[in-house]
């Protein structure tokens, strides 16, 4: 299972490769968030969403992984 769940996060993140490569950045863009020293802003807040998602995924799966084994504890006991 673990093996599976690797195999589908590492194919998620080589298809998001694809999607940046495919997205010309325009210079004039760049430079104006660039002069403005908001091009950190953004790219912090975008780390921050990502790193929440990441991390409310992450407790997601422990609440589900504790709520089969607690299934099956019970099952078994039936």
């Amino acid at each position: 299972m673990q093996r599976l769940k690797y195999i589908c996060f590492t194919s998620v993140l080589f298809l998001f490769s694809f999607c940046t490569f495919a997205q010309a950045a325009d210079r004039q863009q760049t430079g104006f968030m660039n002069s403005n020293g908001k091009i950190y802003v953004v790219m912090a807040v975008v780390v921050l969403i990502v790193l929440g998602l990441f991390l409310y995924l992450y407790l997601l799966d422990k609440k589900i992984s504790k709520i089969e084994k607690e299934a099956n504890a019970h099952s078994s006991r039936s």
